[in-house]
């Protein structure tokens, strides 16, 4: 085999690694406080394909009006949340008030 040859078909093989990887977005969980229990277990399963995929996950907690006054309360809802996530996963931002509310960041292990 000439080395020409060769490069050709390491260059290809390069090509198609390059296309079969997808590049990793930061995809968003838009949850409130006041969300029932179900609401908050379908916006995990949500966050959970999201984790498979090997997307980082955005949670935001969104505050309105005097809610953002019970701050304890709504950090309560976010650590209520993660644990329903079941993907296991590292919180790479810690919740950090943002926005209209907090805002947290976690990616599978």
């Amino acid at each position: 085999m000439s080395f020409d040859k060769f490069r050709y078909e390491k260059d290809k093989e390069e090509k198609r690694m390059r296309q079969v990887q997808k590049p990793k977005e930061l995809k968003e969980v838009r949850i409130t406080p006041r969300a029932a229990k179900n609401d908050l277990q379908v916006r995990a399963k949500k966050a959970d394909e999201f984790l498979e995929e090997g997307h980082k996950v955005t949670i935001n907690l969104f505050l309105r009006g005097r809610e953002k006054a019970n701050k304890e309360w709504a950090l309560q809802k976010m650590e209520e949340f993660f644990t329903m996530v079941s993907v296991p996963y590292q919180i790479t931002m810690m919740p950090k008030p943002g926005g209209r509310g907090f805002i947290a960041q976690i990616m599978k292990k």
